[in-house]
């Protein structure tokens, strides 16, 4: 059925007593079935509810309230009018059954609009289906006392109830309601109050300010004050634009009315408008100076700007005519903190605790300046007041992990993050931290479980994904913790500490190209990290790029003089270049700031060798030894520095000092060898030689000399066997093929030993000719004509 809408307000007569006269008249002629619809405020339904019954004392009235939603209107009456003589039934209360299908905003709710909303109230809907049954079940004049609101959805959803309407009223309110109501709703207005209101319950709030605000009785300054009221209710419902417009609204009428404009500050401010704000505290301080909330708000404006000076003077404004404004205090201390003034900051909370003592956010912020300021266990002291206070919060719980943490005490900080995690699970801050303090206990795979409970609620949580690749990397999953930084920089392309930990691990899977590229990137956004250019350094040397790695150390060395390791490696590549003495000041540099870095000692006794400067030698090896004495190497390149000196038993003694410490140094067994035989101790030549071969056979030059030493034992055949060793692992070794030559030629073995000084001959014609040519092993043979052949 189509239904032609009528605007209900063009039945409505304006006059409050001939509205009721009429209602009054309709109802005595009225027998039997009726459908009578009465605009009017809930106090003047009230009103109705008192007056009806006594006008009209022969007829037999009845009211039904209703203060909650109901579905079916017709049950309801059923029941309550059996066995009950009825004439005339008084219904308040129906739109408590439409609030529910209300969805616009609340500033968008008016009286003479109703929701434009696919759904059908289910109340609206019984009413269609049912009005037949109404008319034949209830012989009753039925009433029903509408706020304009609640007949607006009756004449747009439930058309068909409507139509059967016998009549609409207004009952204007009168002035003295009007006054009685605003006064009510002025002294009843709490923000506080507000935010604790159901949604029903703020539709009801709305349009009862609605209500009032559209009588024509009503004073300016009480529409002020009521514009003011609905502004507090909006912006109680976080529909902050709707409030700035009332409270514009109320400006406009009572434009020195400071609570407007300090609490259109705080809906600026909630929209993020803090310029506009400021603006708006500015006006209601220009009107009421001494208004102490007005100043705190402008402070809380200025520190969302940063502005943590100016925040600072407007608090301390609101505390010179409110001393006691503990919120004042705290927030003053916040922004104390953030300009890093701790101690002071501290002061604040200390006043603000004074005032209200449990105030646990105060305790818990003292504890993160007192952490600031390195006094941990004091900072602890003040979670533990926090969490007297307030068992169930999260932060405080994180916060002591974190202190605990510093302090070590990592199995306590574990126990702290488990707290916050089962107050609030799905703070990925606290799993992020909980996952940092696994890892310094070196639970690493428990860490990066932590990390990952983390990432699964905030996968965009870049620390997570870092801290994450350290772990992995801890764990020598390095491709994996790569891929861990990759993730981080994606969320986090300037993070240098996820670009530098990257080039690590490019580098300890020899990708040091790639490792090089991570380094740049890092140092593109940190130019004076000095790890980055050490580690660049090192990077640089492995692929022998020695002037670009010393080029990467001094820039290290520019920003972080005293690091020690940069001094060193730069010693290295110099050395790698020839360039000696200057490592040796790099050495130099490095012991100055590190006087028991026993490798500078060490790698500066290599250089001071190949410079031939044999006595420094020694004491640098020395002073490597003194820092650590189990340094096998220092002890055989000492030893070898003594055999340059002709100290043989002392080169003997330290080639010893060296297998006491490494027992398989064949180079210290084979050297030792060389140092014995200088001293004519030829058995024991052949031992060490035999040592030497032990752990390393195919050490060609130890058959060698072996077989020199047997040689002069004047075990000949031995001598000889062991030279057909040297050339068995190395056969172009030219001495073995000379020496063995020799031997023969001892022996009058002609034709062996032309055979093989020919061998050695064609391996280096011109040393072993010349050496033939002189060498008495060969007087026995030296009239041959094939040896004089051979060395002309």
């Amino acid at each position: 059925m189509n239904s032609n809408y009528s605007d209900w307000d063009e039945d409505l007569p304006p006059e409050p007593e001939k509205a009721y006269s009429d209602l009054l008249r309709a109802l005595k002629r009225n027998s039997g079935f009726g459908l009578y619809f009465v605009q009017c405020t809930p106090v003047e339904a009230e009103h109705c509810i008192k007056k009806v019954p006594q006008d009209m004392p022969q007829k037999k009235i009845a009211v039904l309230r209703y203060v909650e939603e109901i579905d079916n209107l017709y049950q309801q009456v059923n029941e309550f009018v059996k066995d009950k003589p009825i004439d005339i039934l008084l219904i308040k209360g129906l739109e408590y059954s439409l609030y529910k299908y209300e969805k616009r905003s609340f500033g968008e709710i008016t009286e003479s609009k109703f929701s434009n909303i696919s759904s059908v109230p289910r109340i609206l809907n019984h009413l269609n289906q049912q009005r037949e049954r109404f008319r034949d079940d209830f012989p009753i004049s039925f009433v029903f006392l509408l706020r304009s609101f609640s007949l607006n959805y009756l004449i747009h959803r439930a058309p068909d109830f409507y139509d059967w309407r016998s009549g609409v009223f207004e009952l204007p309110t009168t002035p003295e309601v009007l006054e009685q109501e605003s006064t009510r709703l002025m002294l009843e207005g709490d923000y506080e109050k507000y935010l604790k209101l159901t949604h029903e319950q703020k539709i009801d709030k709305v349009l009862e300010i609605q209500d009032l605000l559209r009588e024509q009785h009503l004073t300016e300054e009480r529409k002020a004050s009521l514009l003011f009221e609905r502004g507090n209710l909006l912006a109680a419902a976080k529909e902050y634009e709707e409030a700035i417009a009332s409270y514009d609204a109320a400006l406009k009428i009572q434009p020195d009315k400071h609570q407007a404009w300090n609490n259109r500050g705080i809906a600026l401010g909630n929209l993020g408008r803090n310029e506009d704000a400021i603006a708006s505290y500015d006006q209601a301080l220009k009107i009421q100076p001494d208004y102490h909330q007005a100043w705190y708000n402008r402070g809380n404006a200025l520190d969302e700007l940063g502005c943590y000076e100016d925040a600072i003077a407007s608090y301390d404004a609101a505390l010179k005519i409110q001393p006691d404004y503990h919120q004042a205090w705290y927030n003053r201390g916040n922004d104390l903190g953030n300009l890093g003034r701790y101690e002071d900051a501290i002061a604040c909370y200390d006043a603000a605790l004074k005032i209200q003592p449990d105030k646990h956010q105060a305790w818990n912020n003292r504890g993160n300046a007192l952490g600031n300021l390195g006094r941990y266990e004091d900072e602890i002291a003040s979670y533990d007041q926090a969490l007297k206070i307030q068992p169930d919060d999260p932060d405080a719980w994180n916060n002591r992990g974190i202190a605990l943490g510093k302090l070590g005490r990592y199995e306590d900080a574990i126990a702290c993050y488990d707290a916050a995690l089962k107050i609030q699970p799905d703070d990925p801050g606290a799993w992020n931290n909980r996952g940092i303090a696994l890892g310094k206990l070196g639970r690493n795979e428990d860490a990066i479980a932590s990390y990952d409970a983390a990432l699964k609620i905030q996968p965009d949580l870049h620390q997570a994904w870092y801290n994450r690749g350290i772990a992995l990397r801890k764990l020598g999953r390095n491709e994996d913790a790569i891929a861990s930084y990759d993730a981080a920089l994606k969320i986090q392309p300037d993070d240098s500490d996820a670009w530098y930990n990257r080039g690590n691990d490019l580098g300890k899977l020899g990708r040091n190209e790639d490792a090089i590229a991570s380094y740049d990137a890092a140092l593109k956004i940190q130019p004076d990290l000095h790890q980055a250019w050490y580690n660049r350094g090192n990077a640089l040397g492995n692929l022998g790029r020695d002037e670009d790695a010393i080029a990467s150390y001094d820039a290290a060395l520019k920003f972080q003089p005293d690091l020690h390791e940069a001094w060193y490696n730069r010693g290295n590549a110099l050395g790698n270049l020839g360039r000696n003495e200057d490592a040796i000041a790099s050495y130099d540099a490095a012991l100055k700031f590190q006087p028991d870095y026993h490798q500078a000692w060490y790698n500066r006794g290599i250089a001071l060798r190949k410079l031939g400067r044999d006595e420094d030698v020694i004491a640098s090896y020395d002073a490597a030894l003194k820092f650590q004495p189990d340094y096998h190497e220092a002890w055989y390149n000492r030893g070898n520095a003594l055999d340059e000196l002709g100290c043989y038993e002392d080169a003997i003694a330290s080639y010893d000092a060296a297998l006491k410490f490494q027992p398989d140094l064949h180079q210290a067994w084979y050297n030792r060898g060389i140092a014995l035989g200088n001293l004519g101790r030829y058995e024991d030549a052949i031992a060490s030689y035999d040592a030497a071969l032990k752990f390393q056979p195919d050490y060609h030059e130890a058959w060698n000399n072996r077989g020199i030493a047997l040689g002069n034992l004047g075990r000949y055949e031995d001598a000889i066997a062991s030279f057909e060793e040297a050339i068995k692992f190395q056969p172009d070794d030219h001495c073995a093929w000379y020496n063995k030559a020799c031997y023969y030629a001892l022996q009058g073995n002609i034709e062996q030993a032309l055979e093989n000084l020919q061998q050695a001959i064609n391996l280096n014609p011109e040393e072993y000719r010349n050496m033939a040519k002189t060498d008495s092993d060969f007087d026995g043979i030296r009239e041959d004509k094939r040896f004089q052949y051979l060395i002309q």
